[in-house]
């Protein structure tokens, strides 16, 4: 039985695995044994709504008690200062969206994961939909790519670290179909809650991000190349986490991931340059990853 711990109880996506893995049995002989919660109250309430066997004081109590460990905060300033130990222990980790709050302790983290033989992951679920997937064979097909525009629900403003939050979901969809060559971002604001983004990358490429903060629109995604056009929403899966799921139950069991430092750190820098340009007028460099 692969054992699973959580670290995190805010983000619903605890419970959501959780239920996945603990109620529905979608996941061969796995189970989430255990979660830590930002408060002992979080906690609890993922443990009974996940039916997650315990609760644990620390991230730290983890060591020893399980195979592999998913990190789940709202804010991706919480993820690696929390886990250092559990990295230090040799346990395999799933950092959820975005990776970190930034690009230097995002290397730091890998660069230890790499010389101690961790393996890790990190990625929005987004990419991994079927819909995701089919259309990126579809713009594979049109050719050198011109411009990208992504839609979605977007609040600048977010507690839970400002455009991190949810701008990650369009950020990981569009620099794994433009590249991680992003070198100057800008955010035109709007008089509202809805605003623009605009991304130069390095190839030629421009994009752009319609960040829709007064309501929850469909993920979207529009791709002009040399061949033609594509243009579709993202439909979700019937279970929208199963596939992430079983891509961190894959690399729990056998050290292998398809994630590398370019997709994991790719996005964190762009949305460090956005970030810094919700409040400036002029665009900002993205910072590099290597």
């Amino acid at each position: 039985m692969l054992r699973i711990g959580i670290v995190g109880a805010e983000n619903s996506h605890t419970v959501a695995i959780a239920k996945t893995i603990n109620i529905e049995k979608r996941i061969p002989d796995a189970q989430v044994v255990g979660v830590w919660g930002e408060t002992p109250e979080l906690a609890q309430d993922a443990s009974e709504r996940g039916k997650i066997p315990k609760t644990v004081d620390t991230p730290e109590a983890f060591i020893g008690q399980v195979d592999g460990v998913v990190v789940d905060h709202r804010h991706a300033k919480d993820h690696l200062p929390a886990i250092q130990a559990l990295l230090e222990a040799r346990i395999p980790l799933f950092i959820d969206k975005p990776f970190c709050y930034r690009v230097q302790e995002g290397r730091a983290f890998l660069n230890k994961a790499l010389t101690l033989g961790v393996p890790v992951a990190s990625y929005s679920v987004l990419p991994k939909q079927a819909a995701f997937r089919q259309l990126r064979e579809k713009i594979q097909n049109i050719g050198s790519l011109y411009t990208i525009t992504t839609t979605g629900p977007c609040d600048i403003h977010s507690a839970w670290g400002g455009v991190f939050f949810y701008g990650i979901h369009q950020v990981d969809m569009l620099v794994r179909l433009a590249g991680y060559d992003a070198s100057e971002a800008r955010i035109h604001r709007g008089k509202g809650q809805n605003h623009l983004a605009t991304i130069h990358f390095h190839s030629g490429l421009v994009a752009s991000m319609n960040l829709i903060g007064a309501k929850a629109p469909a993920f979207h995604v529009s791709a002009i190349g040399e061949k033609g056009r594509v243009d579709e929403s993202i439909a979700y899966d019937e279970n929208m986490y199963l596939a992430g799921i079983e891509g961190f139950v894959h690399m729990f069991r056998t050290g292998e991931t398809d994630e590398t430092d370019e997709s994991m750190l790719g996005p964190v820098a762009l949305l460090e340059a956005l970030e810094e340009a919700v409040d400036k007028e002029n665009a900002i460099p993205v910072p590099a990853i290597v």
